[in-house]
């Protein structure tokens, strides 16, 4: 793997030079100091100036397999429109599959995301698709029983035999394993007792919806006398630090209590949750008072539409603003780690910072332009007011895997991607 040098590069309002090798930060000094460095072997340079250095993105919450999907089942409720999308999934393959995510990585690179966290089928599919093209997904065997004892028995011999095949393979930084399971309504209570054993005893992460919809909550305590999903799951056993649970959106102080209690990484979903009519008031401030670790994710593209982090932080800051009536609800420095390294903590990633010695996933924004003509903090431009085409390269683990907006093979995947869109079936 060959060094990159990043040039009059500003990281952090400060002008420096930065090195990369061996798929990380080797040095951040000040501008001009590369010129006394012995840069031995091939080394890439690239001139940053008047570009500013922010890290990789980190999606906690994808369906990236999802990325042909758009416009399916719009204007509908979460269940209904869940209902449509798994008659539509049962004709789908790994080759669907492989173009589908192909897609969805153009779609993050371009808006700035390295790492992606995905809960879809076929996933051998997506991590070679990922693999590919650069960036670095977390993805497992997903679980869905339906409360059937006979495919449950089936899908935990299937979950065992894919551990055995993948976990050598992939126990590298260019991709996770974990297992995942749908939600508390789509698994029995036998299989999601599994999981959690399963995944503990492995030490991987375990990815799943919880309290998503007000239905999910109401539905779970007429069947269990009372208890809320995170109460619920307590009784399961599931709740523990390598739990990733996405939206989290109807949420009791208990619940807060017992998901700081154990650890769980709490990951929001604004422009789906809206999007569905969900819910918008997601406890952020509580959360986090809690010590709870909280990331941001996009969903998957039939319910959010797109895979752009940078919109999703921004409609995440405007809600907690208004639905709180307080404009300081959540600071641009929080937003940004909880696009960062709030997913890299929850991943176990030495990523989602700037550091000598930190996994090297940068995004480099280009500021010519009216957005960042204003005297504004830089976060405040780039969140608030510029779209994520300011983004102008992206290196994903030591490695450009976007250069000036091109991005290798586009034209090859999106041709493909029209041949796959065969397998939907309105």
């Amino acid at each position: 793997m060959g060094s990159i040098l990043l040039k009059d590069i500003t990281v952090r309002d400060e002008r420096k030079d930065m090195l990369i090798g061996g798929g990380r930060i080797l040095k951040i000094q000040p501008a001009g100091s590369c010129e006394d460095w012995d840069l031995a072997g091939d080394v890439e340079v690239m001139d940053c100036s008047g570009k500013v250095a922010i890290p990789g993105f980190v999606n906690m919450h994808t369906h990236a397999g999802m990325s042909l999907m758009r416009g399916i089942g719009e204007d509908m409720v979460l269940q209904d429109w869940l209902d449509k999308i798994w008659k539509i999934e049962a004709n789908f393959d790994h080759e669907y599959v492989y173009w589908a995510v192909k897609v969805a990585c153009i779609e993050m690179i371009r808006t700035g995301t390295t790492t992606f966290n995905d809960q879809y089928w076929f996933f051998e599919s997506c991590q070679k698709a990922a693999a590919e093209m650069g960036i670095r997904p977390a993805v497992g065997y997903d679980i869905m029983d339906r409360n059937d004892p006979e495919e449950a028995k089936r899908q935990m011999d299937q979950c065992i035999r894919k551990y055995e095949e993948v976990r050598d393979l992939w126990n590298t930084e260019g991709a996770i394993y974990e297992l995942a399971f749908h939600a508390i309504y789509s698994v029995s209570e036998p299989m999601m007792i599994w999981a959690g054993e399963f995944a503990r005893k492995h030490d991987i992460p375990l990815h799943i919806h919880l309290c998503e919809s007000v239905r999910e909550v109401e539905d779970c305590k007429a069947a269990h006398g009372g208890l809320t999903p995170v109460e619920y799951l307590e009784t399961l056993g599931v709740l523990g630090p390598n739990l990733l649970a996405a939206h989290c959106l109807w949420l009791t102080e208990h619940d807060i209590e017992l998901l700081a209690k154990y650890g769980v990484h709490c990951i929001h979903n604004i422009n789906s949750n809206t999007k569905l009519s969900s819910g918008y008031r997601f406890l952020y401030n509580e959360l986090r008072d809690a010590g709870v670790n909280v990331c941001i994710g996009t969903d998957g593209c039939a319910s959010s539409n797109n895979l752009d982090i940078l919109e999703a932080m921004k409609t995440t800051a405007l809600f907690q603003k208004a639905w709180r009536n307080d404009p300081k609800a959540l600071p641009l420095p929080e937003l940004l780690d909880m696009a960062t390294i709030n997913g890299a903590r929850a991943l176990r990633l030495d990523s989602g910072r700037l550091e000598e010695g930190a996994l090297a996933d940068i995004s480099i924004v280009e500021t010519d332009s009216t957005y960042f003509l204003s005297p504004g903090p830089f976060l405040a431009n780039l969140v608030y007011s510029a779209h994520s085409d300011c983004i102008d390269s992206v290196i994903a683990g030591g490695k450009f895997v976007m250069r000036r907006r091109e991005i290798p093979g586009e034209r090859e995947i999106l041709h493909e991607a029209q041949c796959a869109l065969e397998k939907i079936k309105c």
